[in-house]
């Protein structure tokens, strides 16, 4: 398979080619329908001047006056009424004439032979150092008649610069060719570049170097493909380090499972302490329910296999109906929940939006303080709705902040070690508010408490 190098090299070459000819082409146009008949009328007024002169002076010496005439640059060639015949500057390459031409210029007429040289010479029919591409007068001189034929000398006016435009063209050519073969290993050298990191990627090799400081679009594509790299990596680690949380998630609940029924099987233990075990069991059977039941429902939002079940509802109503089911865990955590909800409808998945606003709520109330507070408004902005929940908890740090909707992402700290949580809750509210073309944002103060900022439209 030929290279990109080689298929640049080849098609900028057949382009210059093709743009010669169709440049030949159409100077040949321009030569055979302008140049050409202006070229045979300025010929036919010198070759009408020489014989007016030669007719006003019956002593001039002919011979001598077209001799003079063609060392200044002009291939001549006279003929009688008798055939006598003579020439004067550069030779004719070729000298058919027909008889019935000089006959016709000896009767007083004048042949543009210039002017009907045949077409099919293109643009070189200019350079055609033939008699019959002359322009031809009759010519009275001491009581006799001639017929004058007469064309520029081509070589002798022109032969420095025609040699100098040969070689301009040449070099031209030469030098084009050259520099397309070095520019074009310029250009596709980051390609190749380009070409070597994506199989390095390909084998999991993320560390590419690219050339970034062009700023052409080979640049902007090597820092795209760069950024690109990164992401790769990011979600890389993101892989490791979920099924790193998958299975941590999964061995610990059944660990303990595991050791307390064995513990169950004692049959000296007494029954509150089985009750206890039981409890224990019952707790981490349901951790794992939990557990599987938001992976499932990640794995459907990813998809994205039609899962948005869209109509219209009340969001106040739907939020506060969460509110009241969450009474009794609120109470007994001794947190003050404060709310404005006004009715508000919005089109929407209720179902998914639900596990938005329990997720959310559920969070606040988790990492709260004792007797600290829960705010939750609902705003109208135009065409979109902005709910908020904020409460007075733990906060998070800077860095928390960035990774806090990253999935199995739990704060690896003293404040949080005591709190059970898949780390799935805030990725799931991330993704469902994503697809309903929204955006959730998240502003914290360590030991003072974090608020979140859902933006929804309307429609």
């Amino acid at each position: 398979m030929k290279t990109l190098y080689v298929k640049f090299v080849v098609i900028t070459v057949g382009i210059m080619v093709l743009s010669s000819i169709l440049a030949f082409l159409l100077s040949n146009s321009y030569y055979q329908q302008k140049l050409k008949p202006s070229n045979d009328e300025k010929i036919t007024k010198i070759a009408q001047s020489i014989a007016t002169f030669t007719d006003e002076h019956p002593k001039l010496n002919l011979k001598e006056y077209l001799e003079n005439i063609s060392s200044i640059g002009y291939q001549i060639y006279l003929v009688d009424n008798s055939g006598a015949e003579s020439y004067w500057g550069a030779n004719f390459r070729e000298i058919n004439l027909p008889v019935s031409t000089k006959e016709y210029v000896l009767k007083g007429n004048t042949y543009h032979g210039i002017l009907h040289f045949p077409q099919e010479t293109f643009v070189t029919g200019f350079f055609a150092n033939e008699l019959k591409n002359t322009i031809g007068v009759p010519l009275a001189h001491d009581e006799k008649i001639y017929a004058l034929f007469i064309r520029p000398d081509i070589k002798l006016l022109f032969n420095e610069m025609h040699l100098l435009f040969g070689w301009l063209l040449a070099y031209t050519i030469l030098l084009s060719i050259v520099m397309v073969v070095f520019s074009t290993k310029y250009l596709v050298k980051p390609i190749s570049k380009l070409t070597k990191a994506t199989k390095s990627l390909s084998n999991g090799d993320f560390d590419v170097e690219l050339e970034i400081n062009r700023y052409d679009e080979l640049g902007e594509l090597s820092r795209s493909f760069l950024r690109m790299a990164q992401k790769l990596e990011q979600m890389d680690d993101m892989r490791k380090e979920f099924i790193s949380n998958i299975s941590h998630d999964i061995q610990s609940p059944l660990s303990n499972i595991k050791g307390y029924t064995k513990l169950l099987e004692n049959e000296s233990i007494g029954p509150e302490e089985r009750g206890h075990y039981i409890s224990i069991v019952n707790g981490e059977i349901k951790r794992l329910s939990t557990l599987t039941t938001q992976l499932l429902l990640l794995a459907s939002l990813d998809r994205n296999e039609d899962i948005l079940k869209k109509k219209s509802f009340n969001v106040g109503q739907q939020i506060k109906k969460l509110v009241r089911n969450y009474q009794w865990l609120v109470s007994e955590n001794s947190i003050m929940i404060s709310y404005s909800l006004p009715d508000c409808e919005i089109v929407g998945d209720p179902s998914l939006l639900n596990t938005v606003w329990d997720n959310l709520l559920s969070n606040a109330i988790k990492y709260n303080k004792p007797e600290g507070n829960i705010e939750i408004s609902i705003e109208a902005k135009g065409e979109s709705i902005l709910v908020t929940f904020q409460d007075t908890g733990i906060g998070l740090k800077n860095t928390e902040v960035e990774r806090i909707f990253d999935r199995f992402y739990r704060a690896d700290t003293a404040r949080t070690q005591t709190i059970s949580g898949t780390g799935l809750g805030l990725s799931i509210v991330w993704t469902i508010v994503q697809l309903h073309d929204g955006h959730v944002t998240v502003n914290s103060i360590e030991e003072k408490g974090t608020t979140f900022s859902v933006q929804l439209p309307i429609k």
